[in-house]
């Protein structure tokens, strides 16, 4: 079993996803070991409580820069010996030493078509907004390995959905995460746990590309 953090900073949308499809036998071969907050207030914790996952907290305001904040984050993931990291709504950017630690061991989920409207400061309702004012004709979500920069790593799992000619940015972002984020985010995980993914440049292979159910 892959030992599995998920580290969260708001409501837990995406870590209920993750819970509801390894309740459901969907994620295979994964312990969800541990949920990790950047902010003891996040509901994120509540749900993962529920669930029975253990729960901790690096709270970032706590840290006087950046790279403070990164080392207090290797240092417990290394201590509970987290093999795979996840990023299910987590607001800081990571960097060193948990990025060269990790590497190509960290998926995180985006609300767009990389590299489409991402990166820094792309994130939330700006993410749908920015496509809208735009005029795409699809949107979608990316399930990712997570670099140093934002939204700019490896690409595992991308989908699409159409624009319709009604959406707000609210209706746009809703459908994105039920019918996209929820799904490949699982499903991602899922590929790494059962030893189906390699990473060759840019380039991630899938094996049994289409097993995933």
């Amino acid at each position: 079993m892959v030992r599995t953090a998920v580290l969260v900073s708001g409501d837990g949308t995406n870590l209920q996803s993750i819970i509801n499809a390894q309740n459901f036998g969907k994620i295979k071969n994964c312990q969800l070991a541990a949920v990790i907050s950047s902010r003891p207030e996040a509901f994120a914790l509540t749900r993962a409580k529920s669930a029975g996952i253990p729960t901790f907290v690096v709270e970032y305001k706590h840290f006087s820069n950046r790279a403070a904040f990164n080392e207090a984050v290797y240092q417990k993931l290394k201590s509970l010996d987290i093999e795979l990291v996840v990023l299910a709504g987590f607001m800081v950017v990571l960097g060193s030493p948990v990025i060269e630690a990790f590497e190509n061991r960290i998926i995180n989920i985006h609300p767009s078509l990389v590299p489409s409207f991402c990166g820094e400061g792309f994130y939330g309702i700006r993410v749908h907004e920015e496509a809208l004012n735009y005029g795409v004709k699809v949107s979608g979500a990316t399930a990712h390995f997570a670099t140093a920069v934002a939204d700019a790593g490896p690409v595992i799992i991308q989908r699409a959905i159409e624009v319709r000619e009604n959406d707000t940015p609210s209706s746009l972002q809703k459908r994105i995460m039920e019918e996209v984020e929820w799904k490949i985010l699982p499903e991602a995980i899922s590929l790494y746990c059962e030893g189906r993914l390699s990473v060759v440049g840019r380039i991630v292979n899938i094996k049994d590309k289409g097993v995933y159910s």
